[in-house]
């Protein structure tokens, strides 16, 4: 269960005419989830009964949580629009970035300290209780938020594990040029590599016996 006593939450918009504004959100969730996944390709190869999965790329981390706004019991029953609205208009298109601006959400300090730079990919905005006049002052919204991650952020955290230096391998019956990439590259697609590297026209009837090259990737492969 999450402390009572956190610092108040709120989301702050890292771009656009909004930049640097802390929006603080009414009352604390009481929960959050964050969720984790990969995308992977499943390559068909000669001999296998299964597919092998290769790694494509990370999927963005997404960020669920529901919000309380109320303004009936402390807010003199000012219409909870005014709060809501402000982070509705962080799913609007920017004029000076052209887009929705990149948000960053705080909440709490110290060892508690969570933050989450990211756009807001949906809200959804339920208006719960209503003046005579029908002025909304009770609403929940929920936020779904997606990472943001720059180019050069993601490249410095990453980099493809090759190997160090040329090898010569013989290549032995058992072998198939898709488990040598597995084995010195952790990918088996990497096979055309060592394909090219080789000169060979065909790779699935490499010559049992025939010393290959198991070459470092270069600045020009190792992204690919």
């Amino acid at each position: 269960m999450l402390p009572k006593n956190l610092k108040k939450a709120f989301i702050k918009p890292l771009q656009g005419a909004l930049k640097g504004r802390e929006i603080a959100v009414l009352y604390n969730p009481t929960e959050y989830s964050v969720e984790k996944s990969n995308q992977y390709q499943m390559n068909a190869l000669p001999g296998l009964a299964n597919p092998v999965a290769q790694f494509v790329s990370g999927n963005a981390d997404t960020l669920t949580m529901e919000l309380l706004f109320d303004t009936y019991t402390d807010h003199q029953s000012e219409d909870v629009r005014n709060y809501t609205g402000l982070i509705a208009r962080l799913l609007e298109i920017d004029s000076d970035t052209h887009a929705p601006p990149v948000c960053q959400f705080v909440w709490g300090d110290g060892g508690g300290h969570f933050s989450f730079n990211a756009i807001i990919e949906r809200m959804t905005q339920k208006f719960t209780m209503f003046l005579d006049d029908g002025t909304p002052v009770r609403a929940t919204l929920n936020l779904t938020l997606k990472e943001y991650r720059t180019v050069t952020e993601q490249l410095q955290d990453v980099r493809p594990q090759s190997a160090d230096r040329t090898k010569r391998v013989v290549f032995k019956e058992s072998d198939r040029l898709w488990l040598l990439a597995a084995r010195e590259y952790n990918d088996p697609g990497r096979w055309r590599f060592i394909a090219e590297k080789n000169n060979l026209d065909n790779p699935r009837t490499v010559p049992i016996g025939r010393e290959l090259i198991i070459p470092p990737l270069d600045g020009e492969n190792e992204l690919r």
